[in-house]
């Protein structure tokens, strides 16, 4: 099944998430460092890593002495979905050291954004000291906000669509890209496709798997796409790729990556596309990036405005 959307703000969200990640870049003198400093960026905004992490199984266990058994059972739950937490009373900020560093970094700057949005702040000091937790609808919305705050401060505004679009349209730049800013490739992989300027596609896939009737697939986990692809093909819908779909031949089977091979993609109009697919295996999902060819011949650069 595809993952709740994490990302999509209204315009005038957007400019307010993106106005208070400004200020945290200037505050840091952060812009055009690379990668992306994030341990800077967080002392600018006075906030502190715990080192002692709330998710240290010694500390949970200390915790969990002191309460009842109901208790004990709830954060064992919370702790198993969440991997960063916001200590708002602290200025405080915990992140499980057990995932990788460069998913780390995205943590600590969507903590931060919980710090630096004024109303996120207000509400967390609020339900600190009190037993009440937020309703359900505003959480959803701070995750979402703090999710591109994280996204602007990482990738820096328009940087790294500007650096992508001087770089070949194919899955290695952004596996290269993702060093350069110090994000996850899955992460870079996700910001290539919604920033490029030419039409492209990502989709995020589950590790490939095996039935008796259809062979190897995997589910899609995510799909993200370029402003130029979504007008020129919609926005994909596929739940699952199989052996039998159009990319179904670009999965990679046995093999860390599938060089671009080339389908074809029905548009808005019904006209049939030749594009390129290829794909790279990260072992935790299968990244695959489609894109017609005449977006290789494009000429035009146009970087989207944020």
């Amino acid at each position: 099944m595809a993952k709740a959307d994490d990302s999509s703000l209204d315009p005038e969200e957007l400019r307010a998430v993106q106005a208070a990640a400004r200020r945290a870049l200037d505050r840091a003198s952060a812009w055009g460092i690379y990668p992306t400093p994030t341990a800077v960026i967080l002392e600018a905004a006075s906030l502190k890593v715990a080192p002692a992490s709330a998710f240290d199984p010694r500390r949970i266990t200390d915790y969990l002495l002191g309460k009842a058994e109901s208790a004990a059972v709830a954060l064992k739950s919370a702790i198993a979905k969440v991997f960063g937490i916001y200590d708002a009373g602290e200025q405080l900020i915990h992140i499980d050291d057990t995932v990788h560093k460069s998913k780390q970094n995205f943590l600590k700057l969507h903590e931060a954004g919980h710090h630096e949005l004024p109303s996120h702040r207000s509400a967390f000091r609020l339900f600190h000291d009190c037993e009440k937790t937020l309703d359900p609808t505003i959480s959803d919305l701070f995750e979402r906000e703090a999710n591109n705050f994280a996204r602007f401060v990482l990738f820096q505004g328009d940087g790294y669509a500007s650096m992508a679009a001087d770089h070949k349209l194919e899955l290695k730049t952004p596996m290269k890209l993702a060093g350069k800013f110090g994000a996850s490739v899955y992460a870079s992989c996700r910001e290539f496709a919604r920033t490029h300027h030419r039409a492209c596609a990502v989709y995020v896939l589950e590790p490939v798997t095996y039935c008796e009737k259809t062979g190897a697939r995997a589910k899609v986990r995510r799909i993200e796409a370029s402003p130029d692809y979504l007008r020129q093909f919609r926005r994909p819908d596929e739940t699952e790729i199989t052996l039998d779909h159009s990319l179904g031949r670009v999965l990679p089977v046995g093999r860390k990556m599938t060089r671009p091979t080339t389908v074809s993609i029905t548009d808005r109009n019904g006209q049939a596309h030749e594009c390129v697919a290829e794909a790279f295996d990260t072992t935790f999902n299968v990244l695959l990036l489609i894109y017609p060819v005449k977006a290789l011949t494009a000429v035009t650069v146009i970087i989207p405005s944020r």
